[in-house]
């Protein structure tokens, strides 16, 4: 069985798991500014958790190709408010915190988040290991080259999955000595890649099990997918829903997606090969 522990509860998640998207930010690539108003945001949560989502994931800081930098006080501003907001109503959630900031991930998990989802991979902030050795939260650890401002103007690799794996070994080495125990990886599908990459990525998503870490998967509607069938993010579904099969089948623990129920259909279908 492979668990990890969320406030406390262990969870299963060697059957693989959905983690909802809910972003906060007003200029994300595919839901930017959908939800402001607090009844939008419980409403979709609410519709995230009924299609079966075991996690969601908030975040205030886009890191769409290009996008707009922001402080750490607006990032702040931002989402301490809607994650007091999600545990009021919804006392039982698991709350993942996308930030690479230690700062926001120690004032979100204090406010009752549960996990910190870290784009960087500890490559920004100095600080965000020991913060999360400290919290003794999970850890999501994703690989990108760069920032969001710049990772997509010439990502160059000799070979990315086996630069992608030693990245990884060289992080979990650290958080590991730092007692780290529920730590997850993310190729970081579209963050400092080609569309070629991203698919070898995918292709030899198996190799990375080797790494004895859960797998997380974050494909859903990204370039990858809708470039090559020449439409826009929001005509992406199906594709979404193509790829994280293919990811399932080569090993992932936890899709993370916009939509719930497709994912979740993919996870049961998957199952039945079993």
């Amino acid at each position: 069985m492979m668990t990890i522990n969320c406030n406390k509860k262990l969870i299963d998640i060697s059957s693989p798991k959905v983690m909802g998207i809910l972003n906060v930010t007003p200029d994300s690539f595919f839901d930017g500014g959908k939800y402001k108003k607090e009844t939008d945001i419980l409403l979709q949560l609410e519709k995230m958790l009924s299609e079966g989502a075991t996690f969601i994931d908030v975040g205030a800081y886009s890191s769409r190709p290009g996008a707009m930098h922001i402080s750490e006080e607006v990032e702040l501003q931002r989402i301490l408010p809607i994650v007091e907001l999600l545990v009021q109503n919804f006392p039982e959630i698991i709350i993942s915190v996308d930030t690479f900031r230690s700062n926001v991930a120690q004032k979100t998990i204090e406010a009752g988040a549960a996990m910190i989802n870290d784009i960087s991979g500890g490559k920004i902030d100095a600080y965000m290991f020991e913060t999360v050795a400290k919290l003794q939260v999970p850890y999501i650890l994703m690989h990108m080259l760069g920032t969001p401002q710049n990772m997509q103007e010439s990502p160059n690799y000799e070979d990315i999955t086996k630069e992608v794996i030693s990245f990884f070994a060289e992080q979990l080495f650290k958080l590991h000595q730092l007692k780290v125990n529920d730590v997850l990886i993310d190729v970081g599908f579209g963050f400092g890649k080609t569309i070629e990459h991203n698919y070898e990525l995918l292709k030899n998503l198996s190799l990375f099990k080797n790494l004895d870490a859960p797998i997380l998967v974050g494909i859903s509607r990204k370039s990858m997918l809708y470039k090559p069938l020449e439409i826009t993010p929001h005509l992406a579904l199906n594709a979404t829903t193509s790829a994280n099969t293919i990811a399932l089948l080569n090993g992932a623990n936890i899709l993370r997606v916009h939509d719930v129920k497709e994912a979740m259909e993919a996870i049961k279908i998957v199952e039945q090969l079993s």
